[in-house]
């Protein structure tokens, strides 16, 4: 559970995200700022599937910080903005889990922003794992549309 509330998140220790945030494991970091990144996930789900989430670990929304919010939601629109000129996509999806029964897998705050399947829609069923070479191409092509940010440094990971 968390501190700021009562719901059931899932455990796993060590956390994921912040594994891959600090280096320890491969995984594709389109971005990183002061308090977020973007990066890009190994289960597509949609054309270009994106997750946002705070650089500090917060299990849920609930968890997340006042100063926080803002950049964290700047993140989700450009990384929306970057899926949108990247691919041309008829649709985005925003969605983000809280606790278990929400299905929520890694307790860490994160919202998946992906663009839209050609027959509409995310793929929630079983999708392949792809191979960090392969998300690495995923980022390369977004990386041109990913706009600076007007605050805090925005760095790109290449």
């Amino acid at each position: 559970m968390t501190d700021a509330s009562s719901l059931e998140v899932p455990s796993r220790e060590p956390c994921a995200f912040c594994e891959y945030l600090a280096g320890r494991r491969p995984y594709t970091v389109l971005w990183r700022e002061t308090k977020v990144a973007v990066l890009v996930t190994r289960e597509q789900r949609g054309i270009a599937h994106l997750l946002a989430l705070p650089v500090e670990h917060r299990e849920t929304i609930l968890d997340l910080e006042q100063t926080e919010a803002a950049p964290l939601m700047i993140a989700i629109r450009d990384a929306a903005n970057a899926i949108d000129e990247a691919y041309e996509r008829p649709g985005i999806a925003i969605w983000q889990n809280n606790g278990l029964p929400a299905h929520q897998q890694i307790p860490h705050l994160h919202f998946h922003v992906a663009g839209t399947l050609p027959e509409g829609g995310t793929d929630f069923g079983d999708v392949r794992e792809l191979a960090v070479s392969e998300t690495d191409a995923i980022a390369g092509r977004l990386r041109s549309f990913v706009p600076e940010f007007n605050g805090a440094e925005r760095r790109l990971f290449t």
